[in-house]
């Protein structure tokens, strides 16, 4: 199910733009802009939720484009990706790093590019969920919406505290977030580690992230994305045991 998220997609070249806007279109509302002065006036318009761009685009380039966006109060908070050469990245666009969300070194992995692509279209759909339920300090979805991997990542890119319960025919598991980081989580009898590990392969359920919520526990070892790392490593583990268990019989 795609993202209510809509993406101003900004590259001269064609081929590059449709192959990303292919792949994009599954998981996000695309838009298109061939040069830094249309997307300008694009964002104007109708400001999309995200900007990926190409640095090397004619009219305004990358730069010049997010200096533009950062300037004016409707458009300074539209979050952007840049594509860009590494020598680029460390010599002309050093000083606005922390003004962009992300950059993607060129040349690229088309598949490598949209992953990073998702991660930031994710956390964005988070926040966007957040702010159109006014007065709430709890969000609430299905795991068919944002699976668990895209949440944790999305929590973890935004930095937020808060506490996220998930829950799947009957099951509860609860965690608490400081900064992004699981710090303490528990499922039943099972804590930190281990908690988080056996609700990996849920696939279905809801959850409810409350943004009050907090712990001052310490139950986890590793950083979130290495629970994620670790959590897909040992259901993959458990996929081909199960596999080789029916090869056998």
């Amino acid at each position: 199910m795609p993202a209510n998220v809509t993406v101003l997609l900004v590259d001269d070249n064609p081929m590059i733009r449709e192959m990303l806007r292919q792949s994009l279109a599954n998981i996000c509302t695309v838009a298109i802009a061939n040069d830094g002065t249309d997307a300008l006036l694009r964002c104007i318009e109708n400001p999309p939720d995200l900007i990926v761009t190409d640095y090397s685009i004619p009219g305004l380039d990358g730069r010049q484009l997010l200096e533009k966006l950062k300037s004016r109060t409707g458009t300074a908070k539209i979050p952007l990706i840049m594509v860009a050469s590494r020598a680029d990245i460390t010599e002309k666009l050093k000083m606005v790093q922390d003004s962009v969300e992300d950059y993607i070194e060129k040349p690229f992995f088309l598949k490598e590019a949209v992953s990073r692509i998702k991660k930031v279209v994710d956390k964005v759909a988070l926040e966007k969920m957040a702010r159109e339920a006014p007065g709430e300090s709890t969000l609430r979805g299905s795991l068919a919406q944002m699976n668990i991997m895209d949440l944790f990542q999305s929590l973890e890119m935004g930095h937020k505290s808060c506490s996220l319960t998930l829950s799947n025919s009957g099951e509860k598991c609860q965690m608490f977030f400081s900064d992004g980081q699981i710090n303490h989580a528990i499922f039943g009898a099972s804590k930190g580690d281990e908690a988080v590990y056996k609700v990996m392969s849920w696939v279905d359920g809801t959850f409810s992230i409350d943004f009050t919520g907090s712990s001052a526990e310490q139950t986890t070892t590793r950083s979130t994305q290495g629970l994620l790392m670790e959590g897909l490593r040992l259901l993959d583990e458990a996929n081909r045991d199960a596999e080789e268990n029916v090869l056998e019989g």
